[in-house]
């Protein structure tokens, strides 16, 4: 099977904010919870669209954005206090470890 290891780490990442989403409030997992869901099976989305795509500009740059978009979700979460700081810690690793990748896989192309 031909995988990135993007989508290795994404689907890492998923398992961990999956678990993570749990916690949260029963009033906010309907809206934070299901938008941070979103942007995370978008970015998964984004990482099979970019490698099987010629012309992968455009597709990497909405990549990075959902992954900006993805850590300050997580920052949001944070601040009003639905998950504790080791959780954060973890989970802003995981995100900073694939946005890594997206900004090297940018730098790439270029």
């Amino acid at each position: 099977m031909n995988e990135l290891t993007i989508q290795t780490k994404t689907r890492e990442m998923m398992t961990y904010a999956f678990s993570a989403l749990r916690q949260f409030p029963k009033s906010e997992r309907f809206v934070l919870a299901a938008e941070i869901r979103q942007c995370i099976y978008k970015i998964l989305r984004l990482t099979i669209v970019a490698s099987k795509r010629y012309h992968k500009k455009t597709t990497l740059q909405d990549l990075d954005v959902e992954v900006t978009t993805l850590r300050d979700m997580v920052r949001i979460a944070l601040d009003l206090r639905y998950i504790d700081m080791r959780r954060y810690e973890i989970w802003q690793r995981h995100i900073a470890e694939i946005g890594k990748m997206v900004g090297g896989w940018i730098k790439s192309i270029k």
